[in-house]
């Protein structure tokens, strides 16, 4: 029994999904998406847009492609964006913003990644020649290498505010949102109606086996449209990928809050640890740990690898734990009994 807890993104396909995937454009039929004429893809886009009160949707192979493309369209060449200095579309994306963009971004040191409209508010640049103009501001929420912090919605209508006044774009990274949304008691209309874009992935603790939704104004959506083109990212039959996403709206969301508890049940054995220096609030389903020094979270990770446990060692003295729905009970079990035996 191999317990992968690298990523929320190895998850895989039940098989309810993947009976949707065949039945649904079974039943509704399949198409071009490139010229808008799959069903099951505007069927998708439709129903994200309608959960975040947003006015359309753009399916997309990967998150990192809706954000890309998102800050693609909100930017011109030579403009400054402004993000936590580990967000992920400044960290994990490949140096996109530089290389599709050709835009420079100016990070800030956030709460477990997760920035204010105070911070962000010093950050914006003067209208002045000598600087790039501050024309964007990217959220991540959760954020993942907060250790799946969750945004306050009120500082969220901070940053809103701030931004209109400024006339700056607010895009959210919400790869890990719905696990945000089922956390906190705040809805994805109240998310919606606070940012000019919304990247939210399929892929994650959803269970889709690929795929991310943007979402924005029409508008926008034609622009990004146009963008998801020259990136490549034109899919042709996707319907099929696309029922696996509706699926995953319709029936992983609420389960979400299990991935949350069993996260907090295995920090709480990880706290009584020695070797454990410290641990990350949890409040999804990420765990992420600092131990005594960088030749022990290797060796953390190689001690687990040989138990069929597979983790993440993320920083020179870190490591990560991510929970998601192909992590059962009696894998929780295991991990815990392990984690009691495991000194060093």
């Amino acid at each position: 029994m191999i317990i992968d807890l690298r990523s929320d993104t190895v998850t895989k396909p039940t098989q309810a999904m993947l009976d949707a995937m065949f039945q649904i454009p079974q039943k509704k039929g399949i198409g071009d998406d490139v010229y808008g004429e799959d069903p099951v893809v505007n069927e998708l886009q439709n129903m994200a847009a309608g959960m975040f009160g947003m006015e359309a949707g753009l399916f997309c192979p990967s998150g990192t492609m809706t954000n890309q493309i998102a800050i693609k369209v909100h930017t011109q060449p030579g403009d400054e964006l402004i993000c936590a200095d580990n967000a992920h579309v400044f960290k994990y994306e490949g140096g996109g913003i530089a290389f599709n963009s050709a835009v420079q971004a100016k990070t800030i040191h956030g709460d477990r990644g997760r920035i204010n409209a105070l911070q962000i508010e010093e950050y914006i640049n003067a209208d002045d020649v000598h600087f790039p103009s501050t024309k964007l501001v990217c959220l991540e929420n959760t954020a993942n290498r907060g250790g799946g912090s969750i945004y306050d919605l009120n500082e969220i209508k901070k940053i809103r505010i701030l931004c209109t006044e400024k006339k700056l774009s607010l895009h959210l990274d919400g790869a890990r949102i719905f696990n945000a949304i089922i956390e906190s008691g705040y809805s994805a209309k109240d998310i919606g109606k606070n940012f000019d874009s919304i990247s939210v992935c399929l892929s994650k603790g959803l269970g889709a086996p690929v795929g991310s939704v943007l979402l924005g104004t029409n508008e926008f959506i034609k622009k990004a449209k146009r963008v998801r083109k020259v990136f490549g990212g034109g899919m042709r039959q996707a319907g099929y990928l696309a029922a696996a996403g509706i699926f995953a709206l319709e029936n992983n969301i609420t389960r979400l809050k299990e991935d949350h508890a069993k996260a907090k049940r295995v920090a709480e054995v990880l706290k009584k640890k020695t070797f454990v220096k410290e641990i990350m609030q949890v409040e999804t389903n990420i765990v992420i740990f600092k131990v005594e020094n960088a030749s022990k979270a290797q060796q953390f990770a190689d001690e687990m690898k040989k138990e069929n446990i597979l983790v993440s060692k993320i920083s020179a003295d870190e490591c990560r734990m991510v929970f998601h729905l192909d992590i059962a009970d009696d894998m929780v079990s295991r991990l815990i009994k392990i984690l009691n035996l495991m000194i060093f």
